[in-house]
């Protein structure tokens, strides 16, 4: 037997798709300009230890000692997001310890989390990205493609709710199929690990952070 679809029918499931799409659209894309020690993306800052500001391409960045430098935001830019896109343009420094973390998004009260590393290999560092939420979690790391200390990169890690893929200056390092459930509000550390370890020792220009799976060639650029 074939059902006819009324008009009315029609008019309720469009209505219910906008809806979806909407509630999607509404999470902001978030660019932080880290040039600053009190307010970044418009969310106050918390200074741990002594981080300073420096002359950066296109501006001012922060410098983070790899001692006890950080900073803490009372925010999570990504909650809530199905997919996702995060950037950050930042310059590892010679002299940090092998395993740097500069920047973690962690969902409060849980040990769901978001973050960037480096590992530093001599004169040369890679790109570890990690994402987890309940019982799904991913590292990617490739000690085989390593960069120079001391030049500005820009990295980025996209989910787009199959996939997790990372990448530096636009060229994908690695990927794992994943099915991420979206995080819950949270908290940020930018300089290191959220529990205060694996501080990092360079500087972090900015970040950006998109409710949706962008293709390299939508990235920010690096200035």
């Amino acid at each position: 037997m074939i059902h006819k679809i009324t008009g009315s029918a029609v008019g309720a499931i469009v209505a219910v798709a906008s809806a979806l799409w909407l509630s999607a659209a509404s999470l902001p894309t978030e660019t932080w300009h880290i040039d600053n020690l009190e307010s970044i993306g418009g969310h106050a800052v918390r200074v741990l230890g002594h981080p300073h500001v420096i002359p950066a391409p296109g501006g001012h960045a922060v410098a983070f000692n790899g001692i006890d430098d950080a900073l803490f935001l009372d925010v999570h830019p990504l909650a809530g997001a199905e997919t996702w896109t995060w950037e950050v343009v930042f310059r590892p420094a010679s002299g940090g310890a092998p395993e740097q973390r500069f920047f973690h998004l962690q969902e409060n009260g849980t040990d769901n989390r978001m973050l960037f590393e480096i590992r530093v290999i001599g004169d040369q560092w890679c790109l570890d990205s990690f994402a987890k939420t309940g019982d799904a979690s991913q590292a990617l790391l490739d000690r085989a493609k390593l960069h120079p200390l001391d030049a500005w990169y820009h990295v980025a890690a996209v989910y787009d709710g199959h996939v997790f893929r990372n990448y530096v200056d636009g060229v994908q390092e690695g990927e794992a199929a994943l099915k991420l459930e979206p995080q819950k509000a949270g908290q940020t550390s930018i300089g290191v690990r959220f529990n205060k370890v694996n501080y990092f020792k360079g500087a972090i220009l900015e970040a950006r952070m998109t409710p949706g799976a962008l293709t390299p060639a939508e990235f920010m650029k690096k200035p």
